[in-house]
């Protein structure tokens, strides 16, 4: 597992991403080089002001230059206080970052065809994670995207699907955009119709147990990113707790067993 490690950076870029969604650019430390698609970070603000405690955001792109990283970019959408005092932060202000935190996604070897599913802000390690593809020379044309949303504000980083040459698949609550329906609904028709090797996913937890269920029926493996809150992000607080599926009583916690995790390890 890549080493974590904790450092004050500095805010690179703040800028919108969509209606109440931004994506923030920070400077960090090449030991993110090793970081893996679906690990996370700690953000904490370095003054005393509320929220104090730090708040998990997955690792949205990397930022390189000349080969090294030299940055790393989080896709968040402003929902309470912390998210709304972090759209505020301006090129140059400091931040405490901790990381790369958790699990990430494993992609086999043999893998060569992969359906991606996310939902809303869940496409956040979506990006990493093609990146990572694409640098192990995986066919953009074997790999299909489905990205749902409530209404066409939610659908987010199409530019960056686009420019990656991956297909895409949309649906929206409301049929502003893509097809009315759930993201799962064409997931489901296109694994019957030509089953993937694996599926990844990320979004709401009913989601991604609808998403786990039609891996089961067609006997696919998939790995969900779970979305939790955490307070500490090293396994302390123990707030990101997930049923496990060995036992009625077995908890794994996203933080440290995640936030990635095989779908037959999951009760959900």
């Amino acid at each position: 597992m890549t080493t974590k490690k904790h450092e004050t950076v500095q805010v690179l870029a703040n800028l919108p991403a969509g209606d109440g969604y931004y994506r923030i650019r920070l400077s960090c430390h090449r030991h993110y080089e090793r970081a893996h698609p679906g690990q996370f970070v700690m953000v904490r603000f370095p003054e005393k002001v509320d929220p104090l405690l730090p708040r998990p955001f997955s690792i949205h792109r990397l930022i390189k230059q000349a080969g090294a990283t030299i940055g790393l970019e989080l896709l968040y959408q402003v929902v309470g206080k912390g998210t709304r005092a972090l759209a505020l932060r301006q090129p140059g202000d400091e931040l405490s970052l901790t990381g790369p935190l958790g699990r990430g996604f494993a992609v086999p070897a043999d893998a060569a065809h992969i359906k991606i599913a996310a939902g809303g802000v869940g496409v956040a390690p979506m990006i990493f994670l093609l990146d990572y593809l694409n640098e192990q020379m995986h066919d953009p044309a074997d790999i299909e995207v489905f990205l749902g949303g409530r209404s066409h504000r939610d659908l987010l980083c199409l530019d960056d699907f686009s420019s990656l040459g991956v297909p895409v698949h949309l649906t929206t609550d409301d049929g502003s955009s893509g097809d009315q329906c759930l993201v799962t609904d064409p997931l489901e028709i296109a694994v019957a119709k030509n089953r993937p090797d694996i599926i990844f996913a990320c979004g709401p937890l009913g989601m991604l147990a609808c998403v786990a269920g039609i891996a089961a029926r067609h006997g696919v493996v998939c790995q969900v990113s779970i979305e939790a809150m955490m307070a500490c992000g090293v396994g302390a607080c123990l707030g990101c707790a997930v049923a496990g599926r060995k036992s009625p009583d077995k908890y794994l916690h996203a933080c440290l067993n995640g936030p990635v995790f095989d779908t037959r390890d999951l009760n959900i």
